[in-house]
């Protein structure tokens, strides 16, 4: 099973995923996974096509929002918007979760949902440093 990373009772982050964790997070509750790996990154990761089937033989809505590098504007508006309609708890993964997290703290800030100190602490309690992202 992969490292599931709880970052808020709504919010958890993730290492690449399996297609067998994509079943343990249903079972675990998660209701929506959240791609944030390109495809093609790695020839041994599964693609975001194998990722949305088996969350959709899961039970689960599945979202791709593949970042390169650091997120675009574009990319934190699109996950703030997912955010607000999406049912959670919701489990993003990336290559190490470090692109999830990113864009969802990205996210959280410029919505104003929460303080950049807030993010760097709940980042910090998941193993990731946030400070440089968000000015800490």
């Amino acid at each position: 099973m992969s490292d599931f990373r709880r970052v808020t009772d709504e919010f958890t982050t993730a290492p690449q995923i399996s297609l067998a964790d994509v079943a343990e997070a249903a079972r675990l509750g998660f209701r929506t996974v959240i791609n944030n790996r390109p495809d093609g990154e790695d020839p041994a990761q599964p693609s975001s096509a194998e990722m949305e089937a088996a969350a959709k033989a899961a039970g689960l809505a599945y979202h791709h929002i593949p970042v390169r590098g650091g997120p675009t504007p574009d990319q934190v508006e699109q996950t703030r918007e997912l955010l607000s309609t999406a049912e959670g708890p919701i489990l993003a993964f990336c290559r190490s979760g470090t692109r999830s997290i990113v864009t969802w703290s990205l996210a959280q800030a410029t919505s104003g949902a929460r303080a950049p100190d807030e993010l760097i602490g709940l980042g910090r309690a998941a193993g990731y440093d946030l400070s440089g992202v968000l000015g800490g």
